[in-house]
């Protein structure tokens, strides 16, 4: 295994952004999840406009909808004001913002009081963020915000082999010890866990290796897992393809990892459902094995499986 793609070279690899405006949300949308307790929650989800994260991720496809620079001081809420305008009425607001909401070359610390008052009516706020940067700025948002705040922080995958390649910048000691500082706020923790990272290209091992993050998440105090299938499209990621080193996983594995993860009880997991059409192997079964996950995610138990009688599944 070799090291060259450092971020320079991800960067360089990388087909163009799409445009976006600072002042409107790339994408919003209405949706459904459970709380803690097990009750169906409603959740407005705004994809904010911000500056593009600082680690430049040898697998992320999120800069696709960033700016080189951070947005005009106010523009959060401009774009907040915007979504919530168009959306109805919810018990939680995810606030991804394709970087980390508290880097405040992002977003300036002077936005959080008119942010969090746009934010009273949720019970719930999560918002995305590097384990590394986890400081001060979260508790002093967390101070303002009437609801309770969730950070969602990814971990990716413990493999040691793995994770230092992915050009993070992150240890599991690092995501360990955030997850703690947070938790000894009062403040919940979801971790991102990738599904076939570069570099596991068998698919038993990459199961089990991520089976083994979910529970090492678990263990660190996260109070949700959310298990994301990698897709190529960064320009990367298709050299490595090419190079052997990267193998796009299957529905199936998905569904085996996920089933797995929910089978530990250990607390909430989500299988993510995102564009997923790359790893449909059969236009038959899709739809329907995708709205099994979906509502698996929803009540967090696992359900029968769909079957089918092509010859692909």
């Amino acid at each position: 295994m070799h090291d060259k793609y450092d971020s320079r070279t991800i960067v360089g690899l990388r087909p163009q952004k799409n445009k976006v405006s600072p002042f409107v949300p790339y994408h919003f949308l209405h949706e459904e999840e459970p709380g803690i307790s097990g009750n169906i929650e409603t959740v407005n989800t705004i994809f904010l406009t911000g500056k593009e994260c600082a680690f430049k991720c040898l697998m992320c496809d999120l800069w696709k909808n960033t700016l080189d620079d951070a947005a005009p001081f106010g523009a959060t809420v401009q774009q907040l004001d915007y979504a919530l305008q168009r959306l109805p009425h919810a018990d939680v607001i995810k606030l991804y913002n394709s970087s980390n909401f508290f880097d405040t070359k992002n977003i300036s610390s002077k936005e959080y009081p008119a942010i969090a008052e746009r934010l009273v009516q949720y019970k719930r706020v999560v918002v995305e963020n590097h384990p590394k940067l986890c400081n001060k700025y979260c508790l002093e948002f967390n101070d303002m915000i009437d609801g309770r705040l969730e950070v969602a922080m990814g971990l990716e995958t413990i493999h040691p082999g793995v994770l230092p390649k992915l050009n993070k910048q992150l240890t599991t000691e690092d995501f360990k010890h955030a997850t703690k500082f947070l938790n000894e706020h009062d403040i919940d923790v979801r971790a991102f866990i990738l599904l076939n990272p570069p570099y596991i290209t068998d698919a038993n091992e990459n199961i089990v290796w991520t089976l083994q993050s979910v529970q090492f998440a678990f263990e660190c105090g996260v109070a949700r897992c959310t298990i994301i299938p990698v897709r190529p499209g960064n320009g990367v990621m298709e050299i490595l393809q090419q190079e052997n080193f990267y193998q796009p996983p299957t529905l199936a594995m998905l569904e085996e990892v996920f089933e797995k993860s929910l089978s530990l009880k250990q607390g909430q997991v989500f299988a993510d459902t995102w564009e997923i059409g790359f790893i449909s192997e059969c236009p038959v079964c899709f739809e329907a094995r995708k709205k099994r996950l979906e509502k698996m995610n929803l009540e967090q138990k696992i359900l029968e499986k769909i079957l089918c009688n092509c010859t692909c599944c």
